[in-house]
Order: structure tokens, then sequence, then C-alpha cells
């Protein structure tokens, strides 16, 4: 009769962890990718957990639906704007607010054709009503950075308001085939020169 110790059981290497941020940039590129590659309204989530070489679970744990999938995308993009230069304190506030939003779109540049379909393909799906509340969010960091505070019941008027400006030039954008987005530009000139009241620029 065997009298040696019986072997135990093999486990499966713990997988490793990304951080959170390397984690959300990886879903950000896949997204944008396969938005850009097939559509938005067609990729779904398993698409998006393939590309990113994540499992589907993985995916669950950081964000559970495309909605927040979109958001995440908005959260890249309010990154790039904010880890440019600080703004130049001696411009006037709505320069101010105008560089920050320029840095936004030309971070869209190169996924225009992806922000496209993302934007076409969202209208009638409930998942992008959590995209929109980013976008107030996304909108008050903007407003922040350039020095124009949004506390309160006042601020939350300025977030929705500078959101409508920021949409309204996001269709020109999608449209704008300039080198430079002279057209962009032109066009969210105006729109902060009309809400500039209502700012308290």
């Amino acid at each position: 009769m065997a009298t040696g110790r019986r072997a135990s059981p093999k486990r499966a290497a713990p997988r490793r962890q990304a951080a959170s941020g390397d984690f959300e940039s990886r879903v950000v590129a896949a997204a944008l990718a396969l938005a850009e590659r097939q559509g938005w309204r067609r990729t779904t989530l398993t698409n998006i957990a393939d590309e990113a070489g994540l499992s589907l679970s993985d995916l669950h744990t950081h964000l559970r639906s495309r909605g927040a999938i979109l958001a995440a995308c908005m959260r890249y993009f309010d990154q790039v704007a904010l880890a440019g230069p600080p703004v130049d304190k001696d411009e006037k506030l709505k320069d101010r607010l105008f560089d920050l939003l320029m840095r936004r779109f030309e971070a869209l540049k190169r996924h225009r054709k992806a922000i496209r379909s993302m934007a076409r393909d969202s209208f009638g799906d409930p998942a992008a009503l959590l995209a929109l509340k980013r976008l107030l969010i996304s909108m008050g960091w903007m407003l922040e950075a350039a020095g124009i505070p949004t506390a309160g019941l006042s601020g939350m008027a300025k977030r929705r308001i500078l959101a409508l400006a920021y949409l309204s030039v996001l269709v020109v954008f999608l449209r704008d085939e300039t080198r430079d987005l002279g057209t962009t530009m032109a066009a969210l000139d105006r729109r902060l020169s009309l809400i500039e009241p209502f700012l308290g620029l």
C-alpha cells in the first residue's frame, strides 16, 4: 500500500490585475477602434473585452454597460484636455475656455470616424443617458480649469449651457475636414460669444 503523501491539486496562477487607469485606457482604445471599424451599434461588450485582451468578467468588474464605456471615453478626452499646458491666467476667461475645448476637439480628431459612429448610433439608446450625465461632469471640469466657478445652482446652469453649446459645435466638428479645424474653431468662438453672458465671463 502506497504511503506517500497525496499530491495537492495544482492551482491556477492568479491573473495579474491591471491598474484601473491602465485597464480603462485599454477599454477606451478598444471601444474607439471597434466603433471605427464596425460601427458602435454592432459593437458588443464581448467584442470590447476581446479587443482589449480582457475577459468579460474583468470588464464587468469595472465597466458594466455600454453607457459606462462611453463615459470612460469621455473621461479619457477630459484627461487629454486637462493634461495640456496650464491656461494663461492673463487671458480672458472666454479665451481660456476656448483653448481647453479646442484641446478636446484636437484629441477627438484622430478618432473622428469612431466618434461619429458613437454619436449616430447612440440616438434612442438608453445607455447613452449615462454618457450625457458624464458630459455635464466633463463640462464642469472644463469650466473649473478655465477658472470659472461651478458650485451651486448657478454652476449647474453653467454646465448645462456649456454642454448644449459643446454638442452644437460637435456636430460642426464631425463634418469639418479642414486640417487645422478652422471651421470648428469659428463655430466654437461664435457659441462661446453667444453664451458668454450666461457663464459670467
